[in-house]
């Protein structure tokens, strides 16, 4: 390694230099000529601004202002002083832009990834409400299973995501944000709907069900649910939509296991019916999620908040 490759870091700045706010003071008593409306200019009073400067002064080790009953006049070292603030407050002033415009373009778009059952039966409202709040933003919403959400999140192609499983997808952080339960359900005309007695672990594991796809939080909560009684049977279906596993079902084709949220409307028409299940806890958490490390800013901070999370 040559001399040249060495790069030697830049030292830290001196404790001598003055911050903005003393600076913007500076350059207001140059506008004014008078330390009283430079004080108003900046929003303080003039006991604060005048001993803002005096300590600015302390500070540099040299006079910057001369003052009289007829006011206050930069010192020949505060008139170079004040130049060189200038040019640092502007400095400051378009970094400040800067950052805002970042925060601008971050803000215009709003890319969401959630699992089915969130994405169908939570997210309009909120995102609604969201709109309310933030009606500039565009989002826009890409619906899967809690793997591929997971994906989606840490491939950098969505900015916050809502799953089902049991824990957090390796590489996220995430929150709590509500609580569900899986829940058996049935055709009006299967054997179940006239069951008087619950269903034991057991029998729901060793019978075939129309189930929703390996990779979705649905089928995470019932394998793990199930596999100290033997584990879940060959399905008799499976498929990757909650409509299509309720449509199958009410077809007669057989039971399912699917999230309360998802059933209001079939239960209540009874097109479905429920079938008490015993000894087996079927609870699940809900939960938002985000790239580890990378809390939620922004409109996916205000969407957070509207979920009303739990923790």
């Amino acid at each position: 390694m040559t001399g040249d490759d060495v790069h030697t870091p830049p030292a830290p700045l001196s404790h001598r230099v003055p911050d903005l706010g003393a600076l913007e003071l500076l350059l207001a008593v140059a506008r004014h000529g008078s330390l009283g409306r430079a004080a108003r200019d900046v929003g303080i009073t003039q006991p604060a601004a005048s001993s803002r400067v005096r300590s600015v002064e302390r500070q540099l080790g040299v006079a910057l202002l001369d003052r009289s009953p007829r006011g206050s006049r930069l010192t020949d070292a505060g008139a170079l002083v004040t130049d060189w603030a200038r040019r640092i407050v502007e400095a400051a002033e378009a970094f400040d832009a800067g950052a805002q415009a970042l925060r601008d373009r971050r803000d215009s778009r709003l890319r969401v990834a959630a699992s089915m059952t969130i994405a169908e039966y939570l997210l309009p409202g909120w995102l609604i409400a969201l709109r309310a709040e933030r009606p500039d933003t565009a989002v826009s919403l890409l619906a899967g299973n809690s793997a591929a959400v997971a994906r989606r999140l840490v491939t950098g192609e969505a900015d916050l995501g809502f799953v089902e499983g049991l824990s957090i997808p390796e590489g996220l952080d995430g929150t709590v944000i509500a609580h569900d339960r899986l829940v058996v359900v049935v055709a009006p005309t299967h054997r179940w709907a006239r069951r008087r007695t619950p269903l034991l672990p057991g029998e729901l594991a060793a019978t075939p069900l129309i189930l929703r796809e390996q990779g979705s939080g649905t089928r995470q909560v019932l394998d793990a649910a199930l596999a100290v009684h033997g584990g879940l049977a060959q399905p008799l279906l499976e498929v990757s939509s909650t409509t299509a596993v309720k449509s199958a079902a009410e077809s007669g084709a057989g039971p399912c296991v699917l999230s309360e949220l998802a059933l209001g409307e079939e239960l209540s028409a009874r097109r479905l019916v429920q079938v008490p299940v015993a000894g087996v806890r079927l609870r699940r958490q809900l939960r938002a999620v985000w790239p580890a490390g990378h809390r939620p800013t922004g409109p996916a901070r205000d969407l957070l908040t509207l979920t009303g999370r739990d923790s």
